[in-house]
């Protein structure tokens, strides 16, 4: 093993809790729509995904490669900036966890990289190029791709399985969806162990362990797979109730697309090396399965306060990041005050969360997002809609099943008695 000093030692155990921390924080990504129809049982599959995740780990080091050679410039970076990074990305993972936001785990460490090496170098020490082509950009394009790909792939599973009664038709769906959900953890692992292999990989460079053009060594591909695989392991439930039943209430049909088009997405990201958020990917795929459906709905007030933290992430860890490279210029002592309060965060923020606790018992415990109240362009659209009869040129009166097909049951008040169909 290469010649560790103990700040590296610090900065590579720091980078370990991340990766531990993105595990939980992102089994959403691949087993919230499992768990939400019931096509796996929660504890069964987080335990499917860690396995899954850390196999993933040794499949490519793409991504690696992008986070240790070519997002920062490594000359001047040193071991302290890597770790003011990790402080970032390490708080506002567990912050977006406790309130149980989706948000990125990798954006939050681009951001804090970002952040920590502009405190400590300026402007120059970040590649604007590979910040832009391989994570703003990818950003962007994820949840819009792997959305619409979703949305058209319910669309044609439901015509082509029209003619199977439903509960064979979701049986072999559950199925399908325990297939995807293996395959969407295959490429968490490729993607996101990765970024912790490739932060250690940068460390090992910045002090001097490594030359500038080195791979990840073994034992860094295997701790960082380790890590993520036991993190997926504890569940990050909070963030599978939001993912599974907060934004859309999805059938198996839906499960299966949500997860096969959003795997397909990681999967193509990690051969070109792009730093993609996985959470960005699956939560697109979620929401365009919920609209891919008839009927379907999206809890948006979820999904707006998604969008404002995936907005978020990248300046609020490179500014906390920023703040602790400039409290660690101070010296050793700056060092270890920066690392006790990273420690007294994590403490605060886990007792916060023992107020109310979210487990695998009842992870699935939350109203059906139908329920939500009709917003401007929901009401809208049910204005507008013309009610199957109507369309068919019948002369048939307006049901109340006609309305429940067009307006969220949340928005229909009880009729009186002299009013009823």
């Amino acid at each position: 093993m290469e010649h560790i000093t103990l700040l590296l030692g610090i900065v590579i155990i720091t980078a370990l809790v991340f990766d531990f921390t993105n595990g939980f924080h992102d089994t959403a990504n691949a087993m919230a729509t499992t768990i939400s129809t019931g096509a796996l049982k929660p504890k069964t599959a987080v335990a499917m995904s860690a396995v899954l995740n850390l196999v993933g780990a040794f499949m490519s080091v793409e991504v690696a490669k992008t986070i240790s050679k070519g997002l920062v410039n490594e000359e001047g970076i040193q071991p302290e900036v890597i770790f003011a990074a990790l402080v970032g990305a390490i708080l506002w993972n567990l912050v977006t966890w406790l309130v149980g936001l989706p948000s990125s785990s990798s954006h939050a460490l681009m951001g804090g990289l970002i952040g920590a090496a502009v405190a400590s170098a300026g402007l120059g020490a970040v590649n604007g190029g590979t910040l832009v082509t391989k994570v703003l950009i990818p950003a962007i394009a994820a949840p819009l791709v792997a959305g619409l790909a979703a949305m058209l792939a319910t669309k044609v599973t439901y015509k082509l399985g029209g003619k199977v009664g439903d509960k064979t038709s979701a049986k072999g769906y559950r199925a399908g969806q325990i297939a995807s959900a293996g395959l969407v953890s295959l490429a968490h692992g490729t993607n996101d162990a990765q970024k912790t292999m490739g932060i250690i990989t940068l460390a090992l460079i910045a002090g001097g362990a490594l030359p500038a053009s080195a791979n990840p060594p073994v034992w860094v591909i295997v701790s960082a797979g380790l890590a993520i695989a036991m993190g997926t392991y504890l569940g990050g439930w909070r963030i599978i109730r939001t993912m599974g039943k907060g934004l859309t209430d999805l059938q198996p049909q839906q499960g299966f697309a949500a997860q096969t088009s959003a795997a397909t997405v990681i999967l193509a990201s990690s051969n070109l090396g792009f730093s993609l958020s996985t959470t960005h990917s699956c939560s697109g795929a979620v929401m365009g399965a919920g609209l891919g459906r008839k009927g379907g709905v999206v809890r948006w007030s979820t999904a707006t306060r998604m969008f404002i933290a995936w907005g978020l992430t990248l300046p609020a860890a490179a500014l906390v990041s920023a703040g602790a490279e400039l409290v660690m210029r101070t010296g050793d002592v700056g060092v270890a005050a920066v690392a006790v309060f990273l420690a007294a965060s994590c403490v605060a923020i886990w007792l916060i969360s023992r107020r109310q606790v979210v487990d695998h018992h009842n992870v699935n415990d939350v109203e059906p997002a139908a329920s939500e109240e009709p917003g401007v362009v929901t009401t809208a659209m049910a204005a507008v809609t013309v009610p199957p009869t109507a369309a068919a040129g019948t002369t048939a009166a307006v049901t109340d099943e006609d309305l429940k097909a067009t307006i969220p049951a949340a928005t229909t008040t009880p009729a009186a008695p002299a009013a009823a169909v």
